[in-house]
This record gives structure tokens, sequence and C-alpha cells, in this order.
């Protein structure tokens, strides 16, 4: 891109900043978790058609990118490097902003089942913690679908979960399923739903009666902290 070009594309994004509903919109998704176009719209003190409005034009400068789940389509900045220009505008303007708190009952949020995968803090974690043993790697069928690495797949198999079995299932193999309190990603998928079937048998969680809560035993602590390093 020449000067002329980078110039322009420079001042379309800082343009579309600078409306101040469209600013209240990106400065919500700072803190990482998506939201809604509806949830948008109440941040920015705007109706839901001038939202819609809005979120079109942050899109079509790249920044906020857009998730469809079921019935819901859920938004977040585009990138690190997004979250970056905020952070970075915000310490020249000051001022703090609301922190997202999520509405879910606490032992839902905690740990519950999602369909047949693990989801809530817990499944967030997992997420999070087998991205950064690199044993997820992303761009599989989907935009949001992930494969395992090849140390990934051993860790699995470790558990005990045939992964070339798992694979070869009638269904999506693994994905970034938008957690609904958390508003970040968990692993949903065949994997998920193996996992788990992993996490119930050997009882590191217990799934409660009457509802999709989950409770973490004492074993299932010990072992999340030996195989994935994560305290729970």
């Amino acid at each position: 891109m020449n000067a002329a070009g980078a110039d322009a594309a420079a001042s379309s994004i800082a343009a579309a900043i600078g409306e101040p509903a469209r600013a209240r919109m990106l400065y919500s998704l700072v803190d990482g978790h998506a939201r809604t176009s509806t949830e948008l719209a109440v941040a920015a003190d705007v109706s839901p058609s001038t939202a819609s409005v809005h979120l079109n034009r942050l899109k079509a400068v790249r920044l906020v990118t857009v998730l469809a789940q079921g019935k819901h389509r859920y938004y977040s900045l585009a990138g690190a490097n997004v979250a970056a220009a905020l952070e970075a505008l915000s310490v020249l303007a000051g001022g703090s902003r609301d922190t997202f708190v999520p509405g879910t009952p606490g032992r839902l949020r905690a740990a519950r089942t999602c369909y047949d995968h693990i989801a809530g803090t817990l499944g967030v974690s997992l997420h999070d913690r087998f991205t950064a043993l690199g044993w997820l790697s992303a761009g599989a069928v989907g935009a949001n679908g992930y494969d395992l690495t090849p140390h990934g797949a051993k860790a699995f198999d470790a558990l005990g979960i045939d992964v070339v079995a798992t694979r070869a299932l009638r269904r999506r193999f693994a994905y970034a399923c938008l957690d609904w309190s958390e508003r970040r990603p968990h692993v949903g998928g065949a994997i998920g739903a193996a996992l788990l079937h992993v996490a119930l048998k050997r009882r590191w969680v217990i799934q409660d009666l009457d509802s999709r809560a989950l409770s973490v035993t004492k074993v299932g602590r010990r072992e999340m902290l030996a195989r994935f390093g994560l305290p729970v």
C-alpha cells in the first residue's frame, strides 16, 4: 500500500472509531468478551437498527468480526492490534470503563455442559490452556474450526481418547463454541464431547441430576493440574 493509500485507510478507521456510539461499542469489547448487537445497542445507547448500521461500518474497516451461533450473532474485536490501538487511545483520553459482569448463576457459570461438551469458566479455561500448550490449530473446516496438532493428538490419546475414531464421526471434529456466560470460546465438537466423556468416566467432574451444572472433584482438580497445568 502506498503512502496515500495508507493515509486514506487510517483516516477511514479513525472516522469509524471517532463516532461516539461506535466508540462505546468498541470499548465494550476491549475486555475480550463477545456481545450481541442488542447488547451493543444498549452499550451505545442507540436503537437496534442504528446499532446494525454502526456495526456494518465497523466490520467494513475490519475493526470487528462477527460469529453466527444458533439464533445469535456475536461481535468481537478483530484482533489484538485493534484492542491495543483502543487501549492507546484510552490512555490519551484518560478515564475508566465499566467491566463485563455476567448474569449467569454462579454454579452454572463455573462449570456446566453445553450440549455434550464442557462449558463455563472451566470450559473456557481448558480451551485457553489447550491453545497455550499448542494442542489446537486453527483453520480447520469452518471459520472457527480447530484441528489437533501432532502434540495435541498424542496428549488426547494419552487421556484415553481415540482421536482417529473421534475424527471419523459424522460431526464437526472440533470448533470454538462461544460460551454464553463467559462470552469467550470453549472447545465444542466431537473432541469436546470425548473430553467430557473422559472427565465424567474418571470422575473429574460430576453432573447435577437436575441441571447442567458440573462439580469438579478433588481428583479432577489434581488431574487437571497434573495433565494440563490448570489450577481449578
